[in-house]
């Protein structure tokens, strides 16, 4: 059985007209957030899953589907959500966030240097006139970045539109959770693998995943471990497998792309 998990309707819709190329098959599509995954096992009765593949962040789709509102590159509403049923948008937090949260989260979700001017800058911009797209937004941040940080090789606006995004979508909070509870979903001998495209993921992959190799909490000169607690699995990947050249060539996007693998005891 292959449980196919997304929030965003497009995905699923894309998976159901594949799904009929496979008669006979069974696959199991069902619209959720990766995080919900043990409650979804539990929905389903089906048991504990031998593998588990997350491919984390935003979607080629998402991004070049303009009306979606992903894009820093291409004009659209200010929307960014991946589930579009869901209140809060881009918008939203771009026009409502006091400008202390839009700090943090260009900060924290961005590691973004500029975050304190940029914040002003919105906060001071959207007085006169709300920001509704995206070239909008885009352009602005530019404007209120020094011309050392407009020079860069990538596009100004990249790291707020990245903070803004998670922040929309609750991104990093749904990757803990999935992490946390994914051993618990796996059988015997099971894995996880994980595909991340920033430092932010991945940083809590691997952080999760040492965890769960070796949780012990005493401290290094005791002579045995008595906190009690116990390896769930193995680290598979000691460095995490990144995209070969030939790859890169045929998908440009993969170039920051990294997978770990989990698996358990």
């Amino acid at each position: 059985v292959l449980i196919s998990l997304d929030k965003d309707d497009d995905a699923l819709k894309v998976c159901r007209e594949r799904s009929r190329n496979y008669p006979g098959k069974n696959w199991i599509l069902v619209k959720s957030d990766f995080s919900k995954l043990r409650d979804v096992l539990e929905d389903l009765k089906l048991g504990k899953a031998d593998g588990i593949l997350a491919d984390l962040g935003v979607s080629s789709h998402q991004i070049d589907t303009p009306d979606r509102g992903f894009s820093y590159a291409s004009d659209g509403p200010l929307d960014m959500r991946m589930d579009e049923t869901q209140d809060l948008t881009a918008a939203k937090v771009v026009n409502t966030y006091h400008e202390d949260d839009l700090v943090r989260i260009f900060k924290d979700y961005g590691e973004e240097r500029y975050s304190g001017r940029i914040a002003a800058g919105i906060v001071r911009d959207r007085k006169v006139k709300p920001f509704e797209t995206t070239l909008e937004l885009a352009g602005k941040i530019a404007s209120y970045m020094p011309a050392k940080g407009r020079s860069e090789d990538q596009h100004p606006a990249r790291r707020c539109f990245q903070a803004i995004r998670i922040e929309v979508n609750h991104e990093l909070k749904s990757v803990e959770r999935l992490l946390e509870d994914a051993p618990d979903c796996l059988n015997p001998g099971g894995r996880i693998a994980i595909i991340s495209f920033h430092s932010l993921e991945d940083r809590l992959v691997k952080e999760a995943f040492r965890k769960h190799e070796d949780p012990c909490t005493c401290p290094r000169d005791f002579p045995v471990c008595v906190c009690g607690k116990r390896s769930r699995g193995t680290v598979i990947t000691k460095k995490p497998v990144t995209a070969g050249e030939e790859e890169i060539e045929i998908n440009s996007r993969a170039h920051c792309c990294k997978l770990r693998v989990f698996e358990k005891n």
